[in-house]
């Protein structure tokens, strides 16, 4: 049965869909637009467990997620979702460089348009992918959430903005 739950992260308020056994979902919530009342929110241990790694993630103690996920998509979106795990922590990929290593390298569009459904923020980590020349592109939570989500994970991993090639 498909739960859902919400939560605090320091860059909002995080919708998490999930059912008995895997993470389906997860979004940022435009709180003003979708309000929600946070007490009202029962708590499952999928859910618990998210929120703790991710709690994890933004203290720094966390550069790996270990959760069981199911997003739903076509098999060319999962293809492109799990290239997206593939992207070590602290690095980005543009989508050439993803539709290469998926053996299809005139995809680059596909894979953006794959990237832009990805169903499950952070976890699945579409903020690592730039575009061509380096810079931030297109991101559902906006661009200030991808710059500040690739900043954490520099910060996080000892390199200084001027090691990194798109801040």
């Amino acid at each position: 049965m498909k739960q859902s739950t919400i939560f605090e992260t320091p860059l909002g308020l995080a919708l998490l869909t999930f059912d008995d056994e895997c993470v389906i979902g997860l979004t940022l919530v435009d709180q003003e637009t979708e309000p929600f009342d946070l007490s009202s929110t029962a708590k499952h241990p999928i859910g618990t467990e998210v929120e703790r790694q991710l709690t994890e993630y933004f203290a720094g103690e966390r550069c790996e997620f270990d959760l069981p996920l199911a997003p739903m998509g076509t098999p060319f979106q999962r293809e492109v979702w799990s290239a997206l795990g593939r992207i070590p922590f602290g690095e980005t990929r543009s989508y050439g460089e993803i539709a290469h290593e998926l053996g299809r390298p005139k995809a680059s569009r596909a894979v953006g348009a794959a990237n832009g459904q990805n169903p499950i923020w952070i976890i699945v980590p579409c903020h690592r992918v730039i575009g061509a020349n380096g810079s931030l592109t297109g991101y559902a939570g906006g661009l200030s959430v991808k710059d500040a989500l690739l900043r954490h994970e520099h910060a996080v991993g000892g390199l200084t903005l001027d090691q990194s090639p798109f801040l």
